[in-house]
């Protein structure tokens, strides 16, 4: 949930690489929010927190997508509940605040419920949601522990609703090609990936700096993004993670969480993963070395526009919003299916959790930790 420059950039149509082919096609007309008509049936969706991601991100996916729209909105801020209302012809009835959030157990509107909180908050609000009856995307990390990762995944279940995790790059157009190179071994076994993420972080007060809102640095805001590609590059789950926290250089900001961290981690058949996430330093890389070729993005994880190459050449693929991508894919799947995509659901995003603290306990124990 960083701050980056976003590039509302939309091709017609996006290959996923998933069987299914998503229309990213811009709604025309005067109020591109508004529910539809009979004729056409759109998932209502409610965004919980209505912070620079939701306003600049999602918001926009929403507008964008052609089979969901947003229905309604959580926030503690009345300002902010005027300024949304007016924009996107929100009626009364479909605004909460975190108070009177559990009535929207009885709004028909509202299919899906997305949490873009603190990562402190995710925990209760998923379950909330699910309490509620309604179908719940949760940001990422989705837990600050494991214990609570797992929780959100029994109380969705023990509901009968689905959880889903927002991990945009799964659906984005040259993450997608890597994926694809790499798992059918175009250029041989996967031997080595590097992966880099990290940024300058500004205001010292933010609630990122907070370990109790967010439970670490930047390992549980950028990090999770190079961790996410080591599996999903090679399609498989790491055997053990050794890892070292980098040195603290300004000690205004860094008073409760870490500055830097690198991690090591092996996967089956000999891969090996090196991976690097600051709030100092301004990096953003994924490189894929086999036997006989490479690949490489950068930028591999902001919002775009990503750019990517092989030992072959420049890679061609379509520049898109990932987040409108993500919500037309998800709420496409949904509604063949019954189920958001398993390869974002609350699961995935519990072993992510079990990795991350375990790089955490690396670093600050200096052992190898098994994952397996």
């Amino acid at each position: 949930m960083s701050n980056y420059s976003t590039r509302r950039s939309f091709l017609q149509t996006i290959s996923l690489g998933i069987g299914t082919t998503i229309a990213a096609t811009a709604i025309a007309g005067k109020n591109k929010y508004a529910p539809p008509g009979k004729e056409q049936k759109k998932l209502g969706v409610a965004l919980v927190g209505l912070g620079s991601y939701a306003k600049n991100q999602l918001a926009v996916g929403l507008e964008q997508a052609g089979n969901c729209y947003l229905a309604g909105i959580v926030t503690g801020t009345p300002d902010k509940a005027a300024e949304w209302s007016k924009k996107y012809n929100i009626p009364a009835k479909n605004i909460y605040n975190y108070q009177n959030f559990d009535q929207i157990a009885s709004n028909k509107d509202i299919d899906i419920i997305y949490i873009v909180l603190p990562n402190s908050m995710h925990h209760e609000f998923v379950l909330r949601a699910a309490r509620a009856g309604k179908h719940v995307m949760c940001e990422k990390p989705m837990a600050n522990s494991v214990k609570d990762a797992e929780e959100m995944v029994k109380a969705c279940k023990d509901a009968g609703v689905q959880l889903g995790i927002g991990y945009r790059m799964h659906f984005e157009p040259f993450t997608r090609e890597v994926i694809r190179l790499a798992r059918k071994k175009e250029f041989g076994q996967t031997r080595f990936i590097q992966t880099n993420f990290g940024f300058s972080i500004g205001d010292p007060t933010q609630w990122r700096l907070k370990k109790d809102m967010a439970g670490g640095g930047p390992l549980m805001d950028v990090g999770i993004y190079c961790v996410q590609a080591s599996r999903y590059v090679t399609g498989a789950e790491p055997l053990w993670v050794t890892a070292q926290f980098g040195p603290i250089t300004d000690k205004e900001r860094f008073t409760t969480v870490e500055e830097s961290v690198s991690w090591q981690m092996q996967f089956p058949g000999d891969t090996m993963v090196n991976g690097f996430t600051s709030y100092k330093s301004n990096i953003e890389q994924l490189y894929v070395s086999a036997d006989s070729g490479w690949m490489q993005l950068g930028p591999a994880y902001s919002y775009g526009p990503i750019k990517g190459r092989t030992s072959q050449g420049e890679m061609n693929q379509p520049v898109v919003h990932h987040q409108t991508v993500m919500l037309q894919a998800i709420c496409k799947e949904f509604m063949d299916t019954g189920k958001f995509p398993t390869h974002i659901n609350g699961d995935e995003g519990v072993r992510d959790t079990k990795i991350l603290m375990a790089i955490y306990e690396a670093a600050k124990t200096g052992k190898r930790i098994p994952l397996v």
